[in-house]
């Protein structure tokens, strides 16, 4: 059984017991959140989409930490200008561990 949830401007395909890095989430470590924006659900029968939400579909997750990807740089230049602008960037991100599908 899987599902396809949005959260955080981004659609991901879920199952039982995977982890995910997502866009921030305002929970601490160790807390339940609930996804309630699934856009699909496929059990053993066959696929359900919503349009555009599957009604009454939700999937819970556990919040395992909270953190920062890896540093990018960001670097600005125009050639014969004398133009160079250097900044680096670290996004952060939530790491769940997806717990229940219901559907």
């Amino acid at each position: 059984m899987y599902a396809i949830i949005e959260t955080g401007g981004k659609q991901y395909k879920v199952q039982e017991g995977d982890v995910l890095y997502i866009e921030k989430l305002d929970v601490t470590a160790g807390e339940n959140v609930t996804f309630d924006r699934v856009l699909a659900v496929s059990n053993g029968e066959g696929l359900v989409t919503g349009a555009p939400t599957v009604a009454g579909a939700s999937v819970t997750a556990t919040v395992e930490k909270q953190g920062r990807g890896q540093k990018i740089i960001v670097y600005k230049y125009k050639a014969k200008k004398n133009y160079r602008r250097k900044q680096g960037h670290r996004q952060p991100y939530t790491k769940v561990t997806i717990g229940k599908i219901q559907a």
